[in-house]
């Protein structure tokens, strides 16, 4: 793929999923619970069999009990994928060392979250919590992390592949 294109691809797909992050953040508190206690209720009900047996008042408090984790969870793996995309459109630049990447595209996620949290300010029935911030820079850092990993194992393997290839040739 040709350099200016994986740039512009790149670029698109981080600008989207922070859209995707700002929508996500803007539904009111009743249709964000909506959606994480049926996401709840759906992985509870499609991999325990013993939760489809129990009556709805306990299948309700369990779903309730499980709702936190889930939210913040959402926040922690929103912020690793936008850490990743970050870390990845600005790595498609020469003119960037590794370390300034990392340091931008964290910077970059950490000054999202913190404008994200800002913003539920103003949607009725959420708020703005130091605590979702600190979650979603971690998640940002975890998914910075994971391709800064992935990237050398990639180049491992190539100069593995590429030694055992020169060395059919002699």
């Amino acid at each position: 793929m040709k350099k200016k294109a994986k740039i512009i691809i790149l670029t698109t797909i981080t600008i989207l999923w922070m859209v995707f992050i700002f929508i996500m953040s803007a539904k009111n508190a009743t249709q964000s619970s909506s959606i994480s206690g049926g996401f709840t209720y759906n992985i509870l009900n499609t991999f325990f069999e013993q939760f489809r047996s129990i009556d709805k008042t306990t299948q309700n408090g369990i779903v309730e009990g499980l709702q936190f984790i889930v939210r913040k969870s959402a926040h922690f793996l929103a912020y690793a994928i936008l850490g990743g995309l970050c870390f990845e459109s600005l790595s498609t630049l020469d003119k960037l060392s590794k370390k300034k990447t990392f340091f931008i595209a964290l910077l970059i996620s950490v000054l999202y979250a913190i404008s994200d949290e800002i913003h539920q300010y103003f949607v009725p029935g959420r708020a703005c919590q130091f605590r979702d911030v600190m979650i979603d820079s971690c998640g940002a850092l975890f998914g910075i992390a994971v391709i800064i990993i992935l990237k050398k194992i990639v180049n491992k393997i190539k100069i593995i592949y590429n030694n055992k290839n020169t060395n059919k040739l002699n």
